[in-house]
């Protein structure tokens, strides 16, 4: 009988990577093939290293250090998106230093739905969580006193579970450690009042790859770290 218990329980200890498409806790060290690095344009001063001084789980994490200004930004990611449908997002981030008034990234999609060479970001500004469709700059939630309440901020220090949806339908669906942030939700059948920006346009986002690290428009730098992520068609949750 203890058997049957350990094994049923390692079984459900495994499922959530079960459903993902592609995903790592980099265990096995970083593989580049696999998880290359992004930069799009320029890259002066950021960098990206396996790191096995603090992890989520086992000993290793993917280090980001990310410089002030738009040429130091640096990613890095899987273009092994689900071609269709929904794609969900699951990434355990350790962050060094907390979001600030400026306008930073640490999560980028290539958007073919805004245009070549677009971007679907997830970062910060008035020092809470938020997305920005890189096409014409809007911001969900707005950045009102309003739609600024509705979102949380990045907590440092202490590794946080971040996961998203992206819906084929263009819905958006966001969580920070298992709950849902209001404020970063969008689509049919939920209510956002502070949306206005991201709905004033019918783009539904299709992003081609996630890449994870940090962009800077302003002098902003960050460290962060990254571990246990899951990439795939279906929720995987924090486990």
């Amino acid at each position: 009988m203890f058997r049957q218990t350990a094994l049923l329980a390692l079984a459900l200890a495994l499922l959530p990577f079960s459903s993902a498409q592609v995903s790592s806790d980099f265990e096995s060290g970083w593989d580049q093939s696999a998880w290359p690095t992004y930069a799009p344009d320029c890259s002066q001063g950021g960098k990206v290293s396996l790191d096995s001084s603090t992890a989520h789980s086992g000993k290793n994490s993917i280090r980001v250090d990310g410089a002030g200004g738009y040429c130091g930004h640096i990613f890095f990611g899987t273009t092994k998106v689900p071609s269709s449908g929904d794609l969900y997002v699951r990434a355990y981030i350790k962050a060094s230093r907390a979001l600030t008034d400026s306008h930073v990234t640490f999560i980028t999609m290539p958007d073919p739905a805004q245009g070549s060479k677009k971007h679907l970001r997830i970062g910060g500004q008035s020092k809470i969580l938020m997305y920005n469709r890189e096409s014409d700059d809007a911001t969900l939630p707005d950045l009102s006193p309003q739609g600024i309440a509705t979102s949380q901020a990045l907590p440092t220090g202490s590794w946080q579970c971040f996961e998203y949806k992206i819906g084929a339908d263009g819905s958006i669906a966001t969580w920070l450690n298992g709950n849902a942030v209001t404020g970063l939700t969008v689509g049919a059948g939920t209510s956002n009042p502070n949306a206005a920006q991201w709905t004033r346009s019918s783009i539904k986002p299709r992003p081609s790859a996630v890449y994870f690290g940090w962009e800077s428009y302003g002098g902003d730098a960050n460290t962060l770290w990254y571990d246990d992520v899951a990439i795939g068609s279906s929720r995987v949750g924090c486990s």
